[in-house]
């Protein structure tokens, strides 16, 4: 009997209803849904309120996801804990290895060891008193890199306290120069190694070639499984007036003035990045994890029908198109509008060109028209004429609309007119 058919003792018989037993045993011994395609893949659950939108996320992504690594609590730089509240009978519900996650401010004036270690046996108490079972205890703790040491330390001993449990980390290119960063890894079970928004935002939110570059290095100083974290969601980044960044607004609008800029993780760019990640991946890597799960209620985050067909390696396809749409019946009034047919969140275009079917605003019998551009498109002209400009970048999701102008005519039976979409 060929190998695939026998598991756990079982025999190929004849008959139908033994096929459609076998069948059953077939699927039970075969890999888990989420590690089928490539690299296995988890994601972070980063958000601190349950919402329904982020249960329902989590429950259409399920059969996609390895592990799910969950927010627990955060240290924030004042030193004061705020702990989440996840559902616990969602988590058991989705049978996936748990990662009891908890951030540490990299900030954080003074890190105090010992209370943050019994904080942290609190609340793993507290999972399994809910009927959680943690599969690992994961720190997140962005420290600088002459703090590696005191880290190091701090690790070692919460590693004795927590045994059985494992204890893994997250981890920066920037200490990828510490020569005490082999020690730290050599003391976490395992270790993510986060490529995304660790740099000056002015180069952006993920480049590939470095972040190719930093896992080849991490590569060579861990013995031990690792991850990589990917983006799977845009920041709103503002600088104030003498050029430091003031706030980095993500999954949460923070009401912080200033010249602001959008950095975004495309899917296309990410999907391509993790195919050729799977063709030659780096010595020891286990999986990708991905930041964060997206839902309805994170407007910063991909669409969740575009992350998952990126989790299957689904072709991704951009369906942009714009076009005129009556804003009240009989009215002279146009909405300006771009839909997005596809199921890839695509970037906004560049520019939205208005062209009419005469050379000037001014057509026949004086017949005139006035636009406007709304929702991060402002009016501009060139020698072309007039076009939309984008004043933000951000992405369309898949199945989505937005108005983003307006243009009205003297005439009700306006005259022709063609929108071009320019990069």
């Amino acid at each position: 009997m060929p190998p695939l058919l026998r598991c756990a003792g079982w025999r190929l018989s004849t008959g139908l209803f033994t096929w459609l037993v076998l069948t059953v045993l077939l699927a039970s011994c075969s890999r888990h849904p989420a590690t089928e395609v490539g690299l296995a893949q988890d994601v972070y659950v980063w958000q601190r309120q349950w919402t329904p939108a982020l249960r329902n996320a989590l429950s259409a992504s399920n059969a996609h996801v390895a592990r799910w690594h969950v927010l627990a609590a955060e240290l924030g730089a004042s030193g004061g804990w705020v702990d989440i509240q996840p559902d616990a009978a969602l988590l058991a519900a989705t049978g996936r290895p748990l990662l009891m996650t908890v951030r540490i401010n990299g900030q954080l004036a003074r890190f105090d060891g010992a209370a943050i270690q019994t904080h942290l046996l609190e609340l793993v108490d507290a999972w399994r008193q809910r009927g959680l079972q943690p599969a690992a205890l994961e720190i997140d703790y962005d420290c600088a890199t002459a703090r590696l040491p005191e880290y190091t330390a701090f690790l070692r001993s919460l590693k004795t306290r927590i045994a059985p449990l494992d204890l893994t980390v997250t981890a920066l290119p920037t200490w990828l120069a510490s020569p005490r960063l082999a020690d730290l890894l050599a003391v976490a079970d395992a270790s993510t190694l986060q490529v995304h928004a660790v740099q000056d935002p002015r180069l952006g939110l993920f480049d590939a070639e470095r972040a190719q570059d930093w896992m080849q290095q991490y590569a060579q100083r861990t013995r031990r499984p690792w991850h990589v974290a990917l983006p799977a969601y845009g920041s709103r980044v503002v600088w104030n007036g003498q050029g430091r960044i003031a706030a980095v607004e993500s999954e949460s609008a923070l009401l912080v003035g200033g010249v602001a800029q959008e950095l975004m993780a495309e899917p296309r760019t990410m999907a391509r990045f993790v195919t050729q990640l799977e063709k030659a991946p780096p010595a020891g890597l286990a999986g990708i994890v991905w930041f964060r799960l997206p839902t309805g209620d994170d407007r910063r985050a991909w669409s969740l029908s575009t992350w998952i067909a990126v989790l299957q390696r689904k072709p991704l396809k951009e369906g942009l198109a714009v076009q005129l749409v009556a804003a009240q019946p009989g009215q002279p009034a146009r909405d300006i509008r771009l839909d997005n047919a596809g199921n890839a969140d695509a970037p906004l275009p560049l520019r939205i060109r208005v062209r009419q079917g005469y050379p000037s605003p001014a057509g026949p019998a004086g017949n005139t028209c006035t636009a406007d551009g709304i929702n991060g498109y402002t009016l501009e002209n060139d020698a072309q004429g007039r076009y939309l400009r984008l004043s933000q970048a951000g992405l369309l999701r898949a199945g989505a609309s937005r108005t983003i102008g307006w243009l009205r005519c003297d005439d009700a039976a306006a005259p022709d007119i063609t929108l071009e979409m320019g990069s």
